[in-house]
């Protein structure tokens, strides 16, 4: 990460993973660095000239996807750029994600003196040691407190403002001490006095040239929206104004709502009745559409490391391929899709067919001769180890204040990333392996009939219905449906019986649960599924060892699931645990289900842990709600 450089100082102020700038600290998010606080620029300012020989990262079913919510216009799916730290010349300490320091007031350690960023007589900046970005620091010039010694530290006024519409903009201290006046000067001398206790802030405001304060709990709740000024539609990682008629809110630098990032994810499968050749052309279509015919190949394979690929096969057998994957997408009438667009029908057709496609360097399935283990015949229909898989994650916008919903993103305003319509997106890959398990059609058919009049099915849509009257009731123009996009009781038993095998494997074979992820395939009523996917899915080797894919050998398999049911029997919070139902007027979206049993960590599950209840799984009350009411 690199930041505006003062001259005669360093650019490099910190470091994070590329996941880091996917799910936690994007475009438009504040980072806490050891020693001040950094906002991540607008895709405008980041800078890939330094670096030779960047590629886009090839997936064209998640490139197709991000096109139809943010417009043909996206061409590419970019990582971060990044140099390894190991030239002579310096020039990787020069490239990287730009940012800001953000908020842009900041207050002294040592006397509580309050200021802006841009005041340089009151504060300087140092960054003077190429291999310790984390000691980059502002400190105050001429501390009264501090006559001699190392100058004192400044750190980050920690109030921000940010609104519904990813507006955010820094606290206006010196209208909000004044309550909405002015001072005699146009810039009086500011303090800030943190008392610290147990009931929320207790931060005084003081103006040192008129003596007047103000706590800022005064700008906290209903009451702060009366003290302070209109939303300015400021979006700092782009440097503009929009008009916003939405009230801002206050936020703690560091509050866990100021930035939820909003992704879309695919895995790298051939298509169906395609070759590993048609498969390799539709994944570097970027790099092969404008060739104008085979003699071009050659030189395409010497100047493209990635089209190295295709050397396996001779230049007429690619044109082929290439000829046909244009006749295709000549033949494909883009349709308006509603909500994400579908990218888990392409999966579950590969993962769910008879005939596993061929293995390359992306994706290989192995399914065991013998099939499904005898002991789990009536748990399971089908047992696939994925021994390689390549996800894709592609960041298409962030909003503030309130998480997107994962099936309806129109219902929070998404951020933009770029000042105008983004050519590209940041994007990142992992690979790793997995286990795809799939229940038999019939049991969860039957199941589903035998809930579907139950009190505690009726008790969860219900639940549904308020958690989203409650949430989005107020941001739909028109009718507003509350059990639109309801999962259904079959995703609440996949979700469930997923969450339990997840918790289960990080105890078998040492992965953390924040190593793996999940993708459930639920369906709907005219398309039913009933699969689940548990992955690696972490950008290190880890992902990579073979652990997880050993889990699905027969014998490990009983063993895994067997302790997996068995252990869903019990939770140490019952009976409170598994007496729970989600009774008006509470709205939360989790039955039976607790930290203790059911929960994983937020990377991990896809749903948010939503959507649980361990009564649909397993005979914890009544027999009749369980999917298995005998366990294996």
């Amino acid at each position: 990460m690199a930041t505006r450089k003062p001259e005669g100082h360093r650019r490099r102020v910190g470091a994070v993973r590329p996941s880091h700038l996917m799910f936690t600290g994007g475009v438009g998010a504040l980072v806490d660095l050891p020693n001040f606080s950094v906002l991540v620029r607008g895709l405008d300012d980041w800078d890939y000239r330094p670096i030779p020989d960047w590629e886009p990262l090839a997936e064209p079913r998640l490139l197709a996807a991000v096109q139809t919510l943010l417009g043909k216009q996206v061409e590419r799916l970019r990582p971060a750029p990044w140099m390894p730290d190991n030239d002579q010349s310096g020039m990787a300490a020069r490239v990287g994600v730009p940012t800001i320091p953000f908020p842009a007031w900041m207050r002294c350690t040592a006397c509580n003196t309050l200021a802006p960023i841009e005041s340089q007589v009151v504060f300087g900046f140092e960054n003077p040691k190429q291999h310790a970005p984390h000691e980059a620091r502002f400190f105050h010039k001429n501390c009264p407190r501090k006559k001699s010694g190392p100058r004192p530290l400044a750190v980050a006024a920690r109030f921000v403002l940010a609104c519904p519409q990813g507006h955010m903009d820094d606290f206006p201290y010196v209208r909000f001490v004044h309550r909405g006046g002015a001072c005699e000067v146009d810039f009086p001398p500011l303090s800030m006095d943190d008392r610290g206790g147990n009931m929320g802030a207790n931060v005084e405001i003081k103006c040192d040239r008129c003596g007047m304060r103000r706590n800022i709990t005064e700008a906290m709740g209903r009451r702060g929206e009366r003290s302070l000024p209109a939303c300015r539609g400021r979006h700092p990682h782009l440097s503009t104004f929009d008009s916003c008629p939405r009230p801002v809110r206050v936020l703690v630098v560091g509050a866990s709502n100021q930035w939820f990032a909003q992704t879309l994810s695919s895995l790298w499968v051939p298509e169906m009745g395609a070759g590993v050749l048609d498969a390799k052309v539709a994944q570097h279509w970027n790099s092969l559409y404008g060739i104008p015919g085979p003699n071009m190949l050659p030189y395409l394979r010497g100047a493209i490391p990635a089209l190295r690929e295709f050397d396996k096969w001779d230049d007429q057998a690619v044109w082929d391929a290439v000829e046909r994957h244009r006749a295709k997408l000549d033949g494909v009438e883009a349709a308006a899709a509603e909500g994400y667009p579908d990218l888990r029908t392409a999966e579950w057709e590969v993962l769910s067919a008879p005939e596993l496609p061929e293995p390359d360097e992306d994706f290989a399935l192995r399914r065991d001769p013998e099939g499904v283990p005898e002991p789990l015949r009536g748990v399971f229909a089908d047992v696939v180890q994925a021994e390689r898989l390549r996800e894709v994650r592609a960041l298409i916008g962030f909003t503030r204040l309130d998480a997107p919903d994962p099936e309806d993103p129109e219902l929070v305003t998404r951020a933009p990333l770029a000042r105008d319509r983004a050519t590209w997106v940041p994007a990142s890959e992992v690979r790793g392996e997995g286990i795809f398990l799939r229940l038999p059609e019939d049991l969860l058919a039957n199941w589903e009939k035998r809930v579907e009049n139950t009190l505690a099915l009726r008790e969860h849509k219900e639940a549904y219905g308020r958690f989203r009257t409650h949430r989005y009731s107020d941001r739909v123009r028109g009718q507003f449906d509350k059990m639109q996009h309801w999962p259904g009781a079959r995703f609440y038993a996949l979700h469930t019986l997923s969450h339990l095998l997840i918790r289960t494997i990080s105890l078998e074979c040492g992965y953390s649960s924040a190593s793996l992820s999940e993708r459930v395939y639920a369906g709907g009523d005219d398309d039913p599924r009933s699969g689940i996917l548990i992955y690696t899915a972490v950008p290190d080797a880890e992902g990579t060892l073979g652990g997880l894919v050993s889990l699905a050998e027969p014998a490990n398999l009983v063993r895994l699931t067997r302790r997996a049911l068995h252990d869903a029997m019990h939770c140490s919070s019952d009976p409170l645990c598994s007496e729970r139902l989600p009774q008006a007027p509470a709205d939360f979206l989790h039955g039976a289900a607790c930290h203790v049993c059911l929960f994983v960590s937020e990377t991990t599950c896809e749903r948010g842990n939503r959507f649980l209840d361990r009564r649909f799984v397993v005979p914890i009350d009544d027999p009749d709600l369980a999917l298995y009411p005998e366990l294996p």
